[in-house]
């Protein structure tokens, strides 16, 4: 064959590959209101930069049908905002986008690729799950990925991108990867559809409510962000990407935002009222902190008592662990203590500063809470604290007691730099509580009850509930200003540039699960 005949061949089959499963499977996919997986990476990566791979990658034992060249999924790499990733983008016009031998191949190779180069990888997951037809061969393309995800986890950021149906074992790679992304009524996330859950439970419901991007940003936590359409997703994603590093070993990006690290925060205090026990929304305080008042939240309508995301502080990425007194007081509970956890390991993974904002009553009391194991998810968040090695800033804003003061990024976990604004009160437990504990016999002898419970009460604030004991002991660095907060903090950042932390040889430690 001549060469010009070969090239010929080639364009056929690489035409045939960018067609997918056809022009009118390209069209039904748009009448469910989705674009095609490369109208998708196209809309993602910086224009002209997506190099493909495995394009003519196909099933030749399978003489049944069509052959499709590519099969279902489009892998390669390309750039975001000037970087390099990689990604993997399903195909639903091909098989629907279910997981063959060669799709998985594919995609764990991609995945190899990632590694070696020290770059994300970005799923766009778009299927209906197993190719049954190929049996235990789409199982170990499964089973693969798991393992690529494994492997990849702390090494490089994964981000995966639900933007259709996946089902059944399916879900279990994105849950092993750092973020996921979903878009409102055109993906959803289950092991098992509502049509099994009724006849295995008798429980009625459907594929929106057992699976659908809000059900599980806000009930489940599996998903961190929910977009309204699939171009907002897109963007989010590259949003997210401008914060992280490309691998376990880079820092994250430095960005020229123009906000002076010397910022007043001169309208602080009439943000955050005096009154510990009074409401008030510490994103706020976090976006008076951030440059330009930046602040990517991450989970924000799961477990909403606390509040993390990713903000600059003088240009460099931070991760921010904050109390979010608006909900339940900002007391720590099951939900919030595994979604702060997590999200610090994120960040001690990918080498960002942790900040904490502390306003915290406690840990939440009761049975459910118990027997949910609060004592186990509350250790988790102990030990994402006392395991990360991240330069740790703390600032207690309002109120820090119990158990919950010594979790929230207190000196005794290794913290950094710790500080506290004057109002601070730092105790076992606050006040209004305590006295009716070591002064039940007084209140109950007393003439007056409840005269002599609140006197007992502000005895025990003057003495115990303020920072200065603790600054005493050096469990706090400094009580600051409120108004110079931003500017202690860079500050404190801009030491901690330096800082290098050995820790003793072991395989790895065995976290509370």
């Amino acid at each position: 064959m001549s060469i010009d005949a070969s090239l010929e061949e080639l364009r056929e089959l690489k035409q045939r590959a960018l067609l997918g499963g056809g022009a009118d499977r390209i069209e039904a996919q748009h009448e469910r209101g989705k674009m095609t997986a490369r109208e998708r990476i196209e809309m993602f990566l910086d224009p002209g930069t997506f190099e493909e791979i495995d394009a003519l990658a196909a099933d030749f034992d399978n003489d049944e049908g069509e052959r499709f060249f590519g099969d279902a999924v489009v892998t390669g790499w390309g750039k975001v905002n000037g970087r390099t990733i990689c990604l993997y983008a399903q195909d639903f016009t091909v098989y629907g986008g279910s997981l063959g031998e060669v799709v998985g191949t594919k995609i764990a190779k991609v995945m190899d690729v990632a590694m070696k180069t020290g770059v994300p990888v970005v799923g766009l997951n778009d299927s209906g799950g197993a190719r049954i037809q190929e049996g235990v061969g789409a199982l170990a393309g499964y089973g693969e990925i798991f393992y690529k995800n494994v492997q990849a986890s702390g090494v490089i950021p994964q981000i995966s991108v639900i933007m259709g149906p996946c089902a059944g074992g399916a879900v279990y790679s994105p849950a092993l990867t750092d973020f996921v992304f979903m878009v409102e009524k055109t993906s959803q996330m289950f092991l098992t559809g509502p049509d099994v859950i009724l006849s295995v439970t008798g429980e009625q419901t459907t594929v929106e409510e057992l699976g659908g991007a809000i059900s599980h940003v806000s009930k489940s936590g599996v998903a961190h962000f929910a977009a309204s359409d699939e171009r907002e997703c897109l963007d989010e994603v590259r949003r997210l990407l401008s914060y992280i590093p490309n691998n376990n070993m880079d820092d994250p990006p430095l960005e020229d935002t123009g906000d002076p690290i010397t910022r007043r925060l001169d309208d602080i205090l009439s943000v955050v009222p005096g009154e510990s026990d009074m409401q008030y929304d510490v994103r706020d305080v976090v976006e008076r902190l951030v440059d330009n008042s930046e602040f990517m939240e991450v989970h924000e309508f799961f477990a909403p008592n606390i509040v993390v995301g990713f903000g600059r502080i003088g240009g460099r990425p931070i991760g921010v662990v904050a109390n979010q007194p608006l909900y339940l007081a900002g007391v720590l509970d099951i939900d919030a203590s595994r979604k702060a956890a997590r999200f610090v390991r994120f960040c001690d993974s990918f080498n960002i500063p942790i900040v904490t904002l502390v306003d915290v009553p406690g840990f939440l009391p009761g049975v459910s809470q118990e027997y949910g194991g609060i004592i186990a998810h509350g250790a988790k968040l102990v030990y994402a604290y006392a395991a990360a090695t991240v330069p740790k800033i703390t600032v207690i804003l309002r109120k820090s007691f119990g158990g919950a003061y010594i979790a929230m990024g207190s000196k005794h976990l290794d913290a950094d730099v710790n500080y506290a604004w004057p109002g601070a009160a730092i105790a076992v437990m606050a006040g209004t509580q305590a006295v009716n504990i070591i002064n039940r016999r007084e209140i109950s002898n007393a003439a007056e009850p409840e005269v002599e419970r609140k006197r007992l009460v502000a005895e025990y604030q003057k003495r115990l509930e303020h920072p200065y004991i603790a600054a005493a002991k050096g469990y706090i660095d400094d009580v600051i200003d409120p108004v110079e907060t931003r500017t202690k903090i860079a500050h404190a950042l801009e030491m901690l540039r330096t800082k290098s932390v050995s820790v003793l040889p072991k395989k790895h430690g065995n976290m509370p699960l």
